[in-house]
């Protein structure tokens, strides 16, 4: 080989390393557009201030969170309130995910990964490895991230005693990386809560009757009856007679009403409007609740309620209070009064819309009379 020739391959050396670093940077400066670097956000650009819009889908179901009038709400639900704390703690967790694993995989293994898009899935339902959809939007409908959600990374752990842990405890996520289909990631959490069931999203509080005065149940096929007490911590009595009530069944119905639960909100006008079973709830707060109950086929009840009265400004004075217990008394009243004028102005909100609530919440409430009744003595036992 003469010196020109040597000079020739030196140059063409230097030229095709040269179009191979230049290839590197270019894959080394997309994988890091990409997102997809071990130990990075996935997407680090979002901010929380930015997002207004949550949309979550899969192969069945869609919810829409929106953020209006500075209130998250159930787009699916009417409008309906959503629960900020669970919003609020998802939006973070995504946006604080970390890549720990991070793959090129074709798009023709995606569904062994659960990452197809809605719409996109296999099987003769169309649902198989279909994952979940989380779009990010502001306020002017921009979509700031779409995220493919695929398969729950489970990891092995020895010392879980439960069932459950058999096969290894949540750990992570498999997604597709943000703006490359052939990347496919393993985020640091599990993601559990990225639940396309709009009733998940519904805030929970609901309304709670206490400090009763006198309770009825009324209605379509229930065996009517009222209660009643004098004072709070009195003892319950059947207000119209017929036997002597069972305190642990004054008891139970009262304790139910003060903790009720509801499994999702009802948006449909007509439901729950017949077979009503009513009860009306009298408080020594000047409250009244009316609550109707219609039972479903499959065993739930379609609940509304009302809230009418206006608890009393002043207390009723104890007998021969001192006047520095009669201040502390006073204040305590306001203190209590306006924290229940607060809670009677929400639980008025939420009575425009109906509740599903489980039968087995409701079965204390639709006690039979003869249930409530103290049952005779057999012949011969002792008093």
């Amino acid at each position: 080989m003469n010196r020109k020739q040597f000079l020739w391959l030196l140059a063409a050396l230097a030229l095709l390393g040269g179009a191979s670093l230049a290839l590197f940077w270019k894959d080394i400066t997309a994988y890091r557009d990409s997102g997809a670097r071990i130990g990075a956000r996935l997407v680090p650009e979002i901010k929380v201030s930015d997002i207004a819009r949550v949309r979550l889908q899969d192969a069945d179901k869609e919810t829409t969170l929106v953020l209006k009038d500075k209130v998250w709400r159930v787009e699916q639900r009417g409008g309906y309130p959503a629960d900020f704390a669970e919003i609020s703690a998802f939006i973070l967790k995504l946006l604080d995910v970390k890549v720990v694993q991070s793959e090129t995989v074709g798009a023709s293994l995606h569904g062994r990964l659960n990452l197809l898009a809605p719409g996109k899935g296999g099987g003769k339902d169309g649902k198989e490895g279909v994952g979940t959809l989380v779009e990010l939007s502001d306020a002017s409908g921009k979509v700031l991230a779409s995220l493919m959600l695929g398969k729950v990374s489970l990891k092995k752990d020895p010392l879980n005693p439960l069932p459950s842990a058999k096969d290894g405890v949540p750990a992570g996520r498999h997604m597709l990386a943000p703006g490359r289909s052939d990347n496919v990631v393993v985020v640091s959490d599990p993601l559990e809560k990225a639940n396309t069931e709009p009733g998940f999203w519904v805030a929970k509080d609901f309304f709670k009757v206490d400090r009763i005065r006198t309770l009825q149940l009324a209605g379509e096929g229930v065996s009517g009856w009222k209660i009643a007490r004098d004072e709070e911590w009195g003892q319950w009595k059947f207000a119209t007679g017929g036997g002597m009530l069972h305190p642990s069944a004054a008891v139970s119905v009262t304790n139910a009403l003060s903790n009720l639960a509801f499994s999702d909100v009802v948006t449909d006008d007509k439901a729950g409007t017949d077979k009503l079973a009513v009860l009306t709830a009298e408080t020594f707060d000047n409250l009244t609740y009316t609550i109707r109950l219609s039972p479903q086929p499959e065993g739930d009840h379609i609940v509304r309620f009302s809230v009418t009265g206006k608890p009393p400004k002043t207390r009723k004075p104890e007998r021969n209070q001192k006047p520095e217990e009669a201040e502390k008394l006073d204040k305590a009243h306001a203190d209590l009064l306006q924290r229940l004028e607060a809670r009677v102005m929400l639980e008025q909100a939420r009575s425009q819309w109906a509740y599903r609530l489980p039968a087995k919440t409701v079965s204390s409430l639709l006690l039979k009379r003869e249930q409530m009744v103290v049952p005779p003595r057999p012949p011969g036992a002792k008093p």
